[in-house]
């Protein structure tokens, strides 16, 4: 029988997926605005938590494999359930791939520059080595996890610690250029801003089939967990902000080098190339870990073609593993283009938008269930959640809202390897659902 996870991987995959390259840049994208990027860390902090009690709620309502489009599927139908699985699976791996390269990309200071070739060799290298932890099982992969998130999480309890006593608070000012800017403007932006480092609440639903006691021990793990990172965000951030003035952090490239070196003086370079590389193979193994539970659960229930369903003795979706891995390969290999990197920045922001629809969505589920029990507490955070999510999607171009629709209508190509009538779910409520 395939081992199954308990809280602690569980936990370190909601810290792993949420904690990732974005801790080291958004100091500096949050310096222009003073305190209001304080502000906009408790607001973005709030609105995640509000996300993660709607998950935890759903997942102990249906504790499956495969996680938002089982919640989805409640309320909208097997069809509109297969768009949002299918968006939800493709930029889980998409978006993946940028932590490929800035996991080799961090050790330049010190492995130094290598050719194009090389470094796509170590990036494939790289890709193979989390590949095989989690095709051997998902227990294995919920290990490691838990070593990287030790590994990760002990510098952002370090550095605070180091550079608080350099705290100054007159080194939070907000830009001349955003004095005129009306407060409504400034709180979005900056919640807008801070809200990207949480993305990956929903995570540790997917594999809710190979967890122990998946109704108790996920909902813990996505409250402590969430409340956990919403806490290292706001610390580091906090005090990199008051160590560094805002005018310097604005344009800085590595704000927790900068910050050390306030400190003790010398380049850290070397250290942060490990703690920043450390975080995104963390991360990199949370999604490829999610993101074959997501076309395990679809395949489940008919709506991916049956090799994703294969699993191995130890209970691990290989194919699902591989043909992910696989697709990540074709966006490695275009990055050795300078231009096409560039555009690697707009694929994650599309992503985002993708998971902002999906979060929606399970949000209007979520209400659907409360609602009908009639448990208007929980109702309340269901709104609040989903007005959250509105105001996240309001704020963005419609240039990248078009591009992130593209995400679930190219699901269209896949229609003809959907089951009809497929109800293969586990035997309860979910199946009555889709049987319909």
């Amino acid at each position: 029988m395939a081992k199954k996870m308990g809280f602690w991987p569980v936990l370190s995959i909601v810290f792993g997926s949420q904690i990732g390259s974005g801790i080291f840049v958004l100091p500096a994208s949050l310096a222009p605005y003073g305190f209001w990027g304080i502000l906009g860390w408790c607001l973005a902090g709030l609105g995640a938590i509000m996300l993660a009690m709607v998950f935890a709620e759903l997942c102990t309502r249906f504790p499956e494999i495969g996680g938002p489009h089982k919640y989805v599927q409640m309320v909208f139908g097997r069809m509109f359930s297969f768009y949002i699985g299918w968006a939800y699976w493709l930029v889980s791996w998409v978006s993946s791939t940028v932590l490929v390269i800035l996991s080799v990309s961090y050790l330049s200071p010190i492995t130094g520059i290598f050719s194009p070739a090389m470094t796509f060799m170590l990036e494939v290298g790289l890709l193979a080595v989390v590949c095989a932890i989690n095709c051997k099982s998902v227990e294995l992969s919920g290990r490691v996890e838990f070593v990287l998130t030790l590994m990760k999480f002990v510098p952002f309890v370090v550095v605070p610690a180091l550079i608080i006593g350099n705290f100054d608070a007159s080194n939070i000012m907000l830009a001349p250029e955003y004095e005129s800017t009306s407060i409504l403007e400034l709180i979005t932006k900056v919640t807008v801003l801070c809200f990207w480092g949480f993305i990956g609440v929903e995570c540790a639903t997917t594999p809710a089939g190979n967890v122990k006691n998946p109704g108790k021990t996920i909902p813990n793990a996505i409250i402590v967990g969430t409340c956990g990172v919403a806490l290292v965000y706001i610390v580091n951030s906090v005090t990199i902000m008051g160590v560094i003035p805002g005018t310097e952090l604005a344009v800085s490239n590595a704000p927790f080098v900068d910050a050390i070196k306030v400190v003790v003086g010398k380049n850290m370079s070397i250290l942060l190339s490990i703690i920043a590389s450390i975080v995104c193979i963390g991360t990199l193994n949370a999604w490829t870990l999610t993101s074959a539970q997501i076309s395990l659960g679809l395949a489940q229930d008919g709506l991916l073609p049956e090799i994703f369903a294969r699993k191995n003795s130890s209970g691990s979706p290989y194919a699902g593993v591989i043909i992910s891995s696989i697709g990540m390969l074709p966006i490695i290999l275009l990055t050795k283009s300078d231009n096409f990197s560039a555009q690697i920045n707009y694929i994650v922001d599309f992503s985002v938008k993708a998971f902002l629809v999906i979060y929606m969505a399970c949000c209007i589920a979520f209400l659907g269930e409360v609602i009908r029990d009639r448990k208007i507490g929980k109702a309340i955070v269901g709104i609040v959640a989903m007005a959250f999510c509105a105001l996240m999607v309001v704020e963005s171009t419609p240039q990248s809202l078009l591009v992130a629709a593209t995400f679930f209508v190219s699901g269209i190509f896949m229609l003809p390897f959907i089951k009809r009538g497929h109800g293969e779910t586990g035997g309860d409520k979910s199946t009555k659902v889709l049987s319909k």
